[in-house]
């Protein structure tokens, strides 16, 4: 499954200045950049123990970005196709001093090929399914030598047995989500080893993404409440906010760390 571009009034409601652009916290990022890390170098990994080189596909404002920077020795390529958040995340790489680090490439993610690697490790917070999950993680891998590394975070079903309101509005808005179990399968059949895999807590959801993005949506509803196309968008983000509020155990952000065989 492939997403396309949303208009351009989706890129109103996710402006660059938001703190996050999805799910996630630096704690999480941190975790599983630690645990990827420490797996490589047991198994004599190359790029541990050298600058590493590593590619954030999707990176949006640079959240994860920044993050990573902190964390590693090496270069990080930053990719994305929206210039605002680009420009955002230079500014916020210069804020926390980690410029010198960070190059950023205006580019779809359609368009990576093998040519663009190899890269020591593949990052991609909330951002894969752009590409359909197993289509993901087989561009990603062209892009590894054997032994390198993968971190992705995705969501998926906890429950078998979610209210039938949950469903609905998951089936709509993302009919390709899976549970664990199923997602687990597609990245052993696509050549990856599980390092591990980790639910994200309910705080990386409200305090970096939901509660924002939810104070961003009330004055958008009043501003284009005579626009039917725009007013449809605000309410089906509300919507999702309100969905996960009211069933947080059933649905969640998976952080998965793996390694290409």
């Amino acid at each position: 499954m492939t997403i396309e571009r949303p208009p351009e009034f989706f890129f109103e409601i996710f402006d660059a200045s938001l703190p996050r652009l999805g799910p996630g916290d630096e704690a999480s990022t941190t975790r599983a950049l630690h645990t990827l890390l420490a797996a490589m170098s047991r198994g004599g990994n190359g790029g541990v123990g050298r600058p590493m080189r590593i590619l954030d596909i999707g990176c949006g404002n640079g959240a994860q970005t920044i993050c990573l920077a902190q964390h590693v020795d090496g270069s990080i390529l930053a990719m994305d196709n929206h210039p605002p958040f680009l420009d955002e995340l230079q500014r916020r790489a210069a804020a926390a001093g980690v410029s010198a680090k960070i190059q950023v490439a205006l580019r779809d993610m359609h368009s990576l090929t093998k040519d663009d690697g190899p890269f020591d490790v593949v990052w991609s917070e909330g951002a894969l399914f752009i590409m359909g999950f197993r289509e993901g993680l087989a561009a990603c891998g062209a892009l590894l030598p054997p032994g390198g590394g993968l971190a992705v975070s995705e969501l998926a079903w906890l429950r078998s047995d979610p209210p039938a309101d949950c469903r609905r509005f998951w089936a709509e808005e993302y009919p390709a989500m899976t549970s664990i179990a199923a997602n687990l399968a597609t990245i052993e059949g696509c050549g990856y080893e599980v390092i591990e895999h980790f639910v994200q807590p309910e705080s990386a959801w409200w305090e970096p993404y939901y509660h924002p993005l939810e104070q961003r949506l009330a004055p958008l509803r009043k501003q284009y409440a005579a626009d039917a196309e725009k007013l449809a968008l605000i309410e089906s983000l509300q919507k999702e906010i309100d969905v996960h509020r009211q069933y947080p155990a059933f649905c969640g952000n998976v952080f998965y760390v793996m390694r290409r065989r």
